[in-house]
């Protein structure tokens, strides 16, 4: 089944009630294990890339990422492309349930425009490699003054198999309360859809807001590899 097939036949409605809920949900198997291991063969391929990050000299953690270049591959292109329409309802919701007077496009083409307005023209898809050691600190991608507050990680590696340890952790900070921390194993080919920065809770007094950040726990033994799409792009 192809990539856009797949994607039209998720559970859209329950996705959508999980996002608004926990501000999370997985969609399991959307890459097959050919299209991950694929992926992963072409992290070496140097000219598909446009820059790369050492995280331990930045203090971001303990392992390396690559920034795609424009044009992307065919695959994220259509996962991009195709992913963040289905996103953008949930997207408007949020903000106008907090009242923030922003409105997202419903292509991804124009929210790219809006990008190119504000000089938000680098490629922000990735992909992402830990070995043994490895982690990720907490942190948001956001990138720029315009920013798509969703994104997505593709697991490339199977969990327990392939490497150990290496769980994708979420927080939420609720106000004057203690941080929640929520952690998620998802499978090789799962497709993780988790909010870049906040969602909307339901008070006694309207909405407030959740603010979140993501991470990875270490990685005990092997190697992990994630594809991230997120939809925005950034200014350098």
């Amino acid at each position: 089944m192809h990539i856009i097939e797949k994607i039209g036949n998720a559970d859209w409605q329950n996705i959508t009630e999980q996002m608004h809920q926990h501000g999370y949900a997985i969609v399991p198997r959307l890459l097959t294990d050919e299209q991950c291991e694929t992926l992963k063969t072409r992290y070496d391929q140097s000219d598909l890339y446009r820059k790369t990050v050492v995280m331990a000299r930045h203090r971001f953690g303990l392992g390396e990422y690559k920034y795609f270049d424009y044009p992307l591959p065919d695959l994220i292109q259509t996962i991009r492309t195709h992913i963040y329409p289905r996103l953008a309802p949930i997207a408007n919701t949020w903000f106008k349930a907090l009242n923030l007077g922003i409105e997202f496009p419903l292509s991804h083409a124009a929210l790219l425009e809006n990008c190119r307005k504000k000089d938000q023209q680098k490629a922000t898809a990735l992909i992402l490699k830990y070995g043994k050691g490895g982690f990720n600190a907490l942190h948001q991608d956001l990138y720029g003054d315009v920013y798509f507050p969703i994104q997505t990680v593709f697991m490339l590696d199977e969990v327990d198999t392939d490497f150990t340890g290496g769980e994708f952790v979420l927080t939420q900070q609720i106000p004057r309360a203690q941080t929640k921390a929520i952690v998620l194993k998802p499978k090789k080919g799962d497709m993780l859809i988790f909010t870049t920065n906040f969602k909307p809770e339901k008070g006694t007094k309207g909405y407030y807001r959740v603010n979140m950040k993501h991470g990875v726990s270490e990685i005990k033994e092997g190697e992990r590899h994630t594809l991230g799409i997120i939809f925005h792009d950034a200014l350098n």
